[in-house]
């Protein structure tokens, strides 16, 4: 059975941790920079690279059997791929609860991708990666299935170290990099970029060669690489990886997959692209977090976690876990915070039946304590809070944030530090 999508969400953030931290041991210079919040179909990723000139599959999108029908025809090709259009993971070996198995097909009769298409257009796809009921299926791909005769992988992504984008290049492609990175470290291949001169041919030659492209095909991949380090810079993005970044029999250059993330401090001049942002997958309570540039992933347990910053919240939520308790979610506060954002936190916590109690840990760099404290004290009034409220609170103005929590005469409990926070948070709930 297919684990709980808030629980494999917060897993995810775990996971692209773990990849950067792999990735920057075998290169430490390396650092990738996840971007959860802006969600891009298949699709959609394919016809930006497209629009930028970078060679991908030819493709239409369809949202009816008839319309996929039309795209397989009007593409013309030897066989053609049907992909089932959804954020989650996994789609070739889900199901859909029409009956169909697999969320991508091969075929060479366009009548089939219009039988196909009817069974998946409408109806839930359950993957490893997805809600047990599944995601509805709203479009699909229909593309220009092409054969691979060998797979490398291609990124480039913004590396702190180096104060700009690099290009890191396997000749290892379509298995997992950070396997790679730990068993043959020798295979990844990194190249610096200066942010003014851009990618120099050479420079685009010499990581062709290093990924074992040969001849006519070596030149082809350094001008992909330079188109992708062109869209790079048009999109504002933090990480354009392709895998597998291929080659077919008939000599061609192909990105067959790709993954994109955004800066999100450049969506005032990415209007479209932001406005592409697919929240059609999300918990209803996610988007309603969004709205005051909240970040809500719901859990599992019974206590809330009310924090700022996703580290934070991890640790929160693994130091209840070892006390012995459930963590019901985490709610990141961010940076920028107003107690209006405070009010709407608390709002959307208390919403959530299954929490029994609320842990508010909060490490004040950027965040003054004191508004964080005020939030809390109006929220406590104005919503009627009837479950237990753990604070800790450290850093910026603190002393005053205290100062507003013990003489407002609200039954809040104060911690001493994270540990005393878990504690109190656990033990609140088992009184009930």
């Amino acid at each position: 059975m297919a684990l709980p999508v808030s629980v494999r969400a917060c897993a995810a953030l775990r996971d692209l941790a773990l990849r950067s931290a792999r990735l920057r041991g075998s290169f430490p210079a390396v650092q990738l920079t996840p971007r959860r919040w802006l969600n891009l179909q298949e699709y959609q990723s394919k016809k930006l690279m497209a629009d930028h000139g970078v060679t991908v599959q030819r493709f239409f999108v369809a949202d009816s059997a008839d319309d996929a029908l039309e795209a397989a025809q009007r593409l013309k090709a030897k066989e053609i791929v049907l992909k089932a259009q959804i954020l989650a993971g996994g789609r070739g070996k889900g199901t859909f609860n029409s009956g169909l198995k697999g969320g991508v097909h091969l075929t060479k009769d366009p009548k089939t991708v219009a039988q196909l298409a009817k069974q998946m257009i409408g109806y839930n796809l359950s993957t490893k990666q997805t809600p047990k009921d599944g995601v509805k299926v709203k479009k699909v791909m229909v593309a220009e299935a092409l054969n691979i005769s060998r797979e490398t992988y291609f990124a480039i992504l913004m590396d702190r170290a180096c104060n700009g984008p690099v290009m890191v290049g396997s000749p290892q492609g379509g298995v997992d990099i950070e396997e790679v990175a730990v068993t043959s470290p020798e295979l990844i291949f990194k190249e610096e970029i200066d942010i003014f001169e851009g990618v120099q041919d050479h420079q685009a030659l010499q990581m062709a060669k290093n990924l074992g492209f040969k001849g006519p095909l070596q030149q082809q991949a350094a001008d992909q690489i330079k188109k992708l380090y062109n869209l790079f810079l048009k999109i504002d993005a933090t990480q354009v990886e392709v895998n597998p970044f291929g080659e077919t029999p008939e000599g061609q250059v192909v990105c067959f997959d790709a993954k994109i993330n955004f800066d999100d401090n450049a969506e005032f001049r990415q209007k479209e692209i932001f406005a592409m942002d697919d929240k059609s997958e999300n918990e209803p309570i996610e988007n309603e977090a969004a709205k005051y540039d909240l970040k809500y992933i719901g859990l599992d347990g019974n206590i809330a976690c009310f924090v700022n910053g996703a580290g934070l919240a991890m640790a929160t939520c693994d130091i209840i876990s070892l006390n012995g308790g459930k963590p019901a979610n985490f709610l990141d506060l961010g940076g920028g915070v107003k107690e209006a954002q405070v009010y709407q936190a608390f709002k959307l916590l208390t919403a959530d039946p299954k929490v029994e109690a609320i842990l508010v840990n909060i490490f004040g760099g950027i965040v003054n304590c004191a508004i964080i404290a005020n939030g809390i004290t109006k929220a406590c009034r104005e919503l009627e809070l009837k479950v237990p409220l753990v604070v800790r609170l450290e850093g910026t103005n603190v002393h005053e944030a205290q100062r507003i929590l013990n003489e407002s005469g609200l039954p809040i409990t104060s911690a001493s530090d994270l540990e005393d926070a878990a504690k109190k948070a656990v033990a609140s709930v088992a009184k009930k």
